[in-house]
Formats: structure tokens, C-alpha cells, sequence
């Protein structure tokens, strides 16, 4: 750091729901590895001592009475005041000791985002089903958006205030990870991962999670915002597929017109019409849509620009 220039403010966030197993030893590990951090713990509605347990840890505990981690960072992000964000969860899984390399990477890069990609050999840190699921909505990411994240499900990042500041969060659950994946990939900001050990929950502590009905979730999240972000290909693509079955359809009663000069499937006739207008309605809708895009895309590049980044604020 250059000599008059002040450190950076460092705000370590963490959303919880009945985390009394765990959360005073998070709050404790990023207190000893991110010694000047100010630690939040916002609560969602636990049941048990959560609470009391952060508190007694230390951490500034704040609540959001909105169900849902999405729901949560928004509440953070919208709260806090730093110039660097470190967002963790609060179940012990993320190793605290790797905020130090996350954050000097943010700054020595002058990046907008690193994520701690996991990285475990304990098979009991992974629900069934989530290593698996992981991989195939990264590969789906990459597929939709032309680039990825080796981890996109991961909750171990580091932020700008620029990003934090930058980005209208509409999730509310654990879909919030890929959406804030598909913000960074949209506004083409400069990021980086680094491998961070992931392991196991304390005794006593249990995943909030659901493998199947918040990977559907995490799979629909993909494809909306695929359909909000790319409508020229989204569009086009449903177009392109009635035009397909319209021409199939019609092969048929162009050849029976050829011969005999008469069309005798009205029905079906009417139905190729229909199919082919439609065709054309989702491809223009496509194009109009691709505007409004751009348009929401260069504001939320606008209020992007407008802060400095890291270590030059």
C-alpha cells in the first residue's frame, strides 16, 4: 500500500439461520485472520441462540426478517459500508484463515470479485447429489454465458464496493449465488478464484439445504436470467423452433397442392399460419427485448463506473 493512503475498510458479512454450533467460531476465525474487519452477523429468523452465541463472539448482529439467504445479502449489501466485503457463511464449512489471500488478490489486482472456490477431501462437507449438481450448472453457465466459474455455488467471496454497490439483487434464497455469478460475467468485471479447503459442519450444526428443490431453483435462476440477459438468442431459439415445426407440417400439403391444386387440411393449413406468426412474434420480440437489455445493462454499467475501485478510494 502506497504511503499516505489509508487501509481499506474490510466488512466480513454473514448470513445465518440457526447457526448456534458454529457461528462463534466463524466469527472467531475471521476476527483472528482479518484482525481490523468489522464482522457482521445478520440473522434470519433462527429458532435457537444464534444470536447470543455472535454476540458473544463479538460480531455486529443485525436481522432480516425476509426468509432467504438471497433476501439476507441484499439486506448486507444494501446495510453495510466498506470498501471490501468478505461473505462467508456462517456454518464453519469456509476456511477463514484463506481471507487474507482473497483479499490482498482483490486489491493487488484491482478486482471486483475472487471467489474461494472449495476445494475438499471430506465427503461428509458435500450434501449428496451437490458435487455433481455443481459441475452441471457450471457447465450450463458456461454454455449460456461463454464463460464461467470452476465453482459458481460457492459462498466464500470477496467483493469491491463497486460491485456491492453496483448490483440490484432480485433472488431470495440460495439461488443468490448464480445471480451474483451472472452480474459479474454480464458487466465483464475482472475476477479471479483461489482454491480455499471446505470441510465438514461442526457437530450439531445441519444444512439448510435442499439438493433437489434448490438445484431446480439454482436451474430456473439460470434460465431467466439467460432469458432476461440474451432475449435475441432466448427468443430466437423458441422462433426458430416453430419455424421448424410450421415447414414440417407444411412439406406435406405443398406437395399435395402441387399436384392436384387444392389444399384439403384446412385445419392443419390454419395451424402453419398460426405456427409461423408466432415464429415471427418471438424472434421480433427477441430483437425489442435485446434493447430494453442493453439499456438496463449500460445503467448498471453507469452506477458501476461511478465508484472507484479497490485501494483507490
Amino acid at each position: 500500500m502506497s504511503e499516505g493512503r489509508s487501509a481499506p475498510r474490510i466488512a466480513v458479512i454473514l448470513p445465518c439461520y440457526n447457526e448456534e454450533a458454529a457461528i462463534g467460531q466463524t466469527v472467531a476465525g475471521f476476527r483472528s485472520a482479518l484482525p481490523g474487519a468489522a464482522i457482521y452477523v445478520y440473522d434470519n429468523n433462527s429458532k435457537d441462540r444464534t444470536v447470543d452465541y455472535a454476540r458473544a463472539a463479538g460480531a455486529i448482529v443485525r436481522s432480516e426478517r425476509m426468509q432467504g439467504k438471497g433476501n439476507v445479502v441484499r439486506r448486507m449489501f444494501a446495510d453495510v459500508d466498506a470498501d471490501i466485503y468478505v461473505m462467508a457463511d456462517g456454518d464453519a464449512t469456509y476456511d477463514a484463515g484463506a481471507a487474507p489471500a482473497l483479499v490482498a488478490r482483490l486489491i493487488d489486482g484491482n478486482l471486483d470479485m475472487v471467489v474461494g472456490a472449495r476445494r475438499s477431501e471430506v465427503e461428509l462437507a458435500y450434501r449428496r447429489g451437490h458435487r455433481l449438481g455443481n459441475r452441471m450448472l457450471t457447465g450450463m453457465l458456461a454454455q449460456l454465458f461463454g464463460r464461467s466459474f470452476s465453482d459458481i455455488l460457492s459462498g466464500y467471496r470477496v467483493f469491491s464496493r463497486r460491485f456491492v454497490k453496483s448490483f440490484p439483487i432480485l433472488s431470495a434464497g440460495f439461488e443468490i449465488e448464480t445471480e451474483i455469478s451472472v452480474h459479474a460475467l454480464e458487466l465483464r468485471m475482472p475476477v479471479a478464484e483461489i482454491e480455499t479447503e471446505y470441510g465438514a459442519r461442526p457437530e450439531g450444526s445441519t444444512s439448510k439445504l435442499s439438493t433437489y428443490r434448490d438445484g431446480w431453483r439454482i436451474l430456473n435462476t439460470i434460465l431467466n436470467l439467460y432469458r432476461i440477459e440474451r432475449p435475441v438468442l432466448f427468443f430466437g431459439n423458441i422462433g426458430l423452433v416453430l419455424l421448424i415445426l410450421a415447414l414440417l407440417l407444411a412439406i406435406p400439403l405443398i406437395a399435395t397442392y402441387a399436384h392436384t391444386g387444392l389444399v384439403p387440411r384446412q385445419p392443419t393449413a390454419i395451424l402453419i399460419t398460426g405456427l409461423t406468426i408466432l415464429a415471427f412474434l418471438s424472434f421480433f420480440s427477441g430483437l425489442i427485448l435485446d434493447t430494453v437489455t442493453r439499456g438496463r445493462r449500460e445503467m448498471r454499467r453507469l452506477a458501476y463506473l461511478a465508484l472507484p475501485p479497490p485501494g483507490e478510494g
